[in-house]
């Protein structure tokens, strides 16, 4: 669930207000897309809105997976805590992706808002009716489960055979595709996760993740605006680099 210390607006149920989906930039991109008219009328039903600030946490591991999410604004990280202690990063979400869904009756991994985040939340087992009854959701989910998959593959190969310049480039690459499917400009890169969510992300330090972003802007590859936002000036070169040809 939403921690109550970190949620700032909830609001009330949507069912109750004048068309609230059509308004939605994201829901093309979200489960819900499949569905018609009428079916979309009863989801709105068990649909309640969450607005949570920086770092709130939306739900922690292990805890019972009581809702899951289509995030409608703002980006979210995905993390576990390891048995020593550290942290690892799973992956980073945007708006138009879905969370929470688990096998289990407890949540597998922790979330936490990286910016200002809107998620609609959906009770898990009155969502699991409406599964049942409409079964283009269930179609809908597996393509999600899918494209999870390949961002799971896309994290094993970046944790595995790359190096840490490797690595990065080839993270800011994907975050840069990643824009251009959601509709957004594919440049300028935004970053709104920290060097240590990436650092976490990727299996290196924080140090040597700043030392690499310095490096590829001293070599005139990158510019850095700020800390959230990546400039592209050698494309081909980064393309080189990221596949290990460069």
């Amino acid at each position: 669930m939403v921690h109550p210390e970190s949620l700032r607006v909830v609001s009330q149920r949507l069912g109750a207000l004048p068309a609230p989906c059509a308004a939605c930039d994201v829901r093309e991109r979200n489960f819900c897309a499949v569905l018609e008219p009428a079916e979309m009328a009863e989801l709105t039903r068990i649909l309640t809105e969450a607005q949570v600030p920086p770092h709130g946490t939306l739900f922690r591991e292990g805890e019972p997976a009581d809702f899951v999410m289509n995030i409608t604004r703002g980006a979210v990280k995905l993390y576990k805590l390891l048995a020593d202690g550290r942290r690892q990063v799973l992956g980073f979400r945007f708006a138009g992706d879905f969370i929470g869904l688990t096998a289990g009756p407890d949540y597998s991994y922790s979330a936490e808002a990286l910016s200002e985040t809107r998620v609609c939340r959906f009770g898990r087992r009155r969502l699991d009716a409406l599964r049942e009854r409409f079964g283009r959701i269930d179609r809908r989910l597996l393509e999600l489960s899918v494209d999870e998959l390949a961002a799971t593959q896309e994290q094993l190969v970046l944790l595995g055979r790359k190096h840490a310049e490797e690595k990065l480039v080839s993270f800011l690459l994907l975050l840069g595709q990643a824009q251009v499917r959601r509709g957004e400009p594919g440049e300028p890169i935004v970053l709104p996760m920290n060097r240590s969510d990436i650092a976490d992300y990727l299996g290196l330090t924080i140090e040597t993740v700043s030392r690499t972003f310095t490096t590829l802007r001293k070599r005139g590859l990158i510019a850095l605006d700020d800390t959230t936002h990546v400039r592209v000036l050698d494309r081909a070169a980064l393309e080189a680099l990221a596949t290990g040809t460069g």
